[in-house]
């Protein structure tokens, strides 16, 4: 059964901002002295040849098309895989294929690996690639398909060659191709797959989508070099509090997306490792880019006001402890081709006189967001409703809990709203491809529900359209830096941020080496103990 949203608009008078931002300080995303008991969670430590995992979001689907968040990338890429993948320091590296190369500005020559199978036996074929571009071209609101300026259509050049060709340059084409994972054509659909059938080095032996868990086990087909892992089980372990209790206790191995709060919590306990590394994900307070003309949202001015009534800095310091930077640009400054276009200011005595004077001092605020979208979201959204308060705005906030119909609501699709927590991962660390994602929306895109958050800006898209397509690096980044710039003035988020990416391990898991896209490769991962 789904699980109804929500709605935690307080029936009381609200805490103050300052008591909110202190709470925040103190316990990050909730995180408390209860039992494990108190929440579902994992029982019984892993044995020996077991590696656990407790997932802060439920992995309902081990197929990418629209469950796309970064611990879902480790797991489902351990059981399908795609012809490249972004590895260490950003760098493209060959999976399925072991040639990827531009031979023509508008096609690139593909050949698979030799004698690469399915966990069933049955051989990787080119048309089953082909067949993998055609289901994701038919999935409505999927956040992978706003990364591609267009998919390519395969053309079978031989048993295992293939030209992937475009009407237009895709220069980066091989980075985007890290996302599209290939299972076999007949049983793919561009509904998402619960089957596990895939080329990776695990395959799966248990499943409960509703549940987010899973066993894998190693392929013994794998064509790559065999996993040191015997067995993965995955959790859904919602509660910060039962992850961390439980990753002391070793009934679990490793944890994601920890509050700052926590992992302070954890550094220095013998037997527990953090590690941490910069994160190219953009946090976002987005504006809903839907709201019909003469709306105050879809004046840019009134979006600008609303921004001076946020306290970042505090938020900053004191909720997220400093473990995340203000945004100075419409993607995080990590990512390849980002340049700085400005930076949110607080001034809620600017915010009301600009509100006042643009007629929209009324105005009314509608926040929604998913439980783990990122780490402490109910005490940053709970801080930002009593930072309205100040300017005399009132808000409320509409909770989702994973697994929930939030898809449904950000593709416009289910109730209104005005300002969406939301975060914007890079699975190709290139500044490009995040802003083709989020502000390449045009209407024929929205008519099927696929731009982000209805952002349908013409110049931004054909702005975007031009930068996407130029072969030429440095003048492709010259039109990015412009079209960011852009971008930035249509004022598209009431605030942004850009967390560190925080992870626990007990001290058994070796070589777990963290991606700056805040993923890993589960194969290479050892037990020891």
């Amino acid at each position: 059964m789904t699980p109804s949203p929500q709605s935690a608009p307080p029936e009381h008078e609200p805490p103050s901002r300052r008591t909110l931002l202190r709470w925040g300080a103190l316990g990050g995303a909730g995180l408390a002295l209860g039992p494990l008991s108190a929440c579902a969670g994992p029982t019984g430590a892993p044995g020996p040849g077991t590696l656990t995992l407790g997932l802060n979001r439920s992995l309902v689907s081990l197929d990418n098309k629209l469950n796309q968040f970064d611990a879902a990338v480790t797991v489902q890429r351990a059981v399908r895989q795609a012809l490249t993948r972004i590895g260490p320091r950003m760098k493209v590296q060959h999976v399925l294929a072991d040639r990827f190369e531009m031979t023509e500005p508008t096609a690139w020559t593909v050949r698979l690996r030799e004698g690469i199978r399915y966990s069933d036996g049955s051989p990787v074929t080119v048309e089953d690639v082909a067949t993998a571009l055609r289901m994701y071209a038919k999935v409505n609101g999927s956040f992978l398909l706003g990364l591609f300026p267009e998919l390519p259509t395969v053309e079978p050049t031989g048993e295992r060659t293939f030209r992937l060709r475009t009407e237009r340059p895709v220069p980066i084409l091989d980075r985007l191709m890290a996302n599209i994972h290939v299972t076999p054509a007949a049983a793919n659909r561009p509904e998402e797959l619960q089957s596990g059938v895939g080329s990776g080095p695990y395959r799966v032996v248990k499943a409960n989508s509703g549940a987010g868990e899973y066993t894998l086990a190693r392929n013994t087909r794998y064509w790559g070099p065999r996993p040191h892992v015997d067995t993965v089980r995955v959790r859904f372990v919602p509660e910060e509090a039962s992850r961390v209790i439980a990753l002391r206790s070793g009934e679990l191995d490793v944890v994601d997306t920890l509050t700052p709060d926590s992992a302070e919590q954890l550094t220095g306990l013998p037997g527990v490792t953090v590690q941490e590394t910069s994160g190219v994900r953009v946090c976002q307070l987005f504006f809903n880019f839907r709201k019909p003309k003469g709306h105050p949202l879809a004046d840019p001015r009134v979006r600008r006001a609303l921004t001076y009534a946020i306290d970042g800095e505090s938020l900053i310091r004191d909720v997220l402890t400093d473990s995340a930077e203000a945004c100075e640009g419409v993607v995080p400054l990590a990512l390849d081709g980002a340049v700085r276009t400005g930076s949110y200011a607080y001034d809620p005595a600017k915010a009301k006189s600009l509100l006042k004077s643009l007629g929209a001092d009324d105005i009314r605020i509608k926040i929604i967001w998913e439980s783990g979208e990122f780490a402490a979201d109910t005490s940053v959204m709970e801080a930002v409703v009593n930072m309205f308060q100040d300017i005399g705005v009132r808000a409320r906030l509409q909770q989702f809990q994973p697994g929930g119909d939030i898809l449904k609501w950000r593709q416009g699709r289910a109730g209104d709203w005005d300002v969406i927590g939301n975060g914007f991962g890079s699975p190709t660390g290139q500044a490009l491809t995040t802003l083709q994602g989020m502000y390449a929306g045009t209407a024929e895109k929205e008519r099927t529900r696929d731009t982000y958050m209805g952002y349908v800006v013409p110049r931004i898209e054909q702005e975007l359209s031009d930068a996407a397509t130029e072969v030429d690096a440095p003048e492709r980044n010259k039109k990015l830096a412009a079209v960011q710039q852009a971008i930035w003035d249509t004022w598209p988020c009431l605030w942004a941020f850009a967390p560190k990416t925080l992870l626990a391990r007990r001290d058994r898991v070796r070589d777990l080496s963290l991606l700056t896209l805040n993923s890993y490769d589960l194969s290479a991962v050892r037990l020891e103990g």
